[in-house]
């Protein structure tokens, strides 16, 4: 890989996005963050990113659905990449498979639960990441 990878992380947890970026930084990739939805848009909207790593429980609530949802009616974001990662079942014992409870959920590529396991971290963004190189980007 020539060129680092640039990421951007949507989390308000300051403790949880320190551990993640770390573990991120030391595997070679660029992380930015935004704490909360309202930066993390308009960072989207200032620079190219590679991939999207998002918490859905911010805020007012499930803002991080909001997020991917506008990222999926947007023609430039809606070729980025998307990484949920959540406590949501703890916080609200909702309860997910691997597959989306209703198609027009939330169009998201990945979803890992709270806590991350590092190396399945680095996996699932690898792959997040060679996937997206190798689709046809939409016109």
């Amino acid at each position: 890989m020539n060129q680092r990878r640039q990421l951007l992380m949507i989390d308000d947890d300051p403790d949880f996005v320190e551990g993640i970026k770390s573990i991120l930084t030391t595997a070679s990739y660029d992380v930015d963050v935004a704490y909360n939805p309202k930066d993390g848009l308009a960072a989207l909207q200032k620079k190219h990113y590679d991939l999207l790593l998002l918490d859905i429980m911010m805020g007012r609530g499930a803002e991080g659905i909001m997020i991917a949802r506008k990222m999926g009616s947007d023609p430039k974001l809606r070729e980025v990449p998307v990484l949920i990662m959540t406590g949501i079942r703890e916080q609200i014992a909702f309860l997910f498979g691997s597959k989306a409870l209703h198609p027009h959920f939330v169009d998201v590529d990945e979803m890992m639960e709270k806590p991350v396991d590092p190396r399945l971290l680095l996996e699932r963004v690898e792959a997040l990441l060679k996937a997206s190189a190798d689709k046809p980007r939409k016109q």
